[in-house]
């Protein structure tokens, strides 16, 4: 962990030649800038907990605030929880955010992912369940290609049984994920414990 106040939990800091470029601070309810308090807490209603990434994401009362109501909104989508968090690992790792990909390994595999699917996506490949094969194609599909997908990505994934309000789902839950991943991939929190065996390195 890098160096910092006294008493404060701070993301990992870069460096570059010895300068530092950068301190985020993983704040709490207490530490939190006051336009984030009331975000924080509805995220620590909802997981139980207020993960080191959303702590450093606090620092921006704009970004907390935007990402906890988009992450609400897509947990009311018409994904089941399994196929919710084959999405958001999907995501991760596609846009190679370390700390995500741990913790929504451990989610997924919370949420009832078969362990080899999970490695699947964690090594960039599809999960052996094709439900599971679909929406993490297309999901990865949308992001590389920036939104530019084909006919062909999306009649396969309308082929396993999701349907057009699915689609547009996906774009809500890539949303989630470009706040959290791009956030994570410059705060660089530690990653808890808990997740530890999750590890995932690019």
């Amino acid at each position: 962990m890098a160096d910092g106040p006294p008493g404060l939990a701070t993301a990992q800091a870069f460096t570059t030649n010895g300068i530092p470029m950068h301190h985020y601070q993983i704040h709490t309810v207490e530490t939190a800038p006051e336009d984030s308090k009331a975000a924080i807490r509805v995220l620590m209603k909802a997981i139980g907990a207020l993960p080191n990434l959303a702590a450093t994401m606090a620092e921006s009362p704009t970004l907390i605030n935007g990402f906890v109501g988009a992450f609400g909104n897509f947990h009311n989508s018409g994904f089941s929880d399994r196929q919710k968090q084959t999405l958001l690992l999907t995501n991760a790792v596609t846009n190679a955010c370390t700390w995500a990909v741990a913790f929504h390994s451990a989610m997924a595999l919370d949420e009832g992912v078969a362990e080899a699917d999970v490695q699947a996506i964690r090594a960039g490949r599809l999960p052996q369940d094709g439900e599971l094969a679909a929406l993490s194609a297309f999901a990865r599909a949308l992001i590389e290609k920036r939104g530019h997908i084909s006919d062909v990505d999306i009649a396969a994934f309308h082929a396993a049984g999701f349907g057009p309000d699915q689609l547009l789902e996906v774009i809500a839950g890539t949303a989630v994920s470009v706040m959290a991943n791009y956030a994570g991939n410059i705060t660089r929190p530690v990653l808890e414990p808990q997740w530890s065996a999750q590890a995932w390195q690019v």
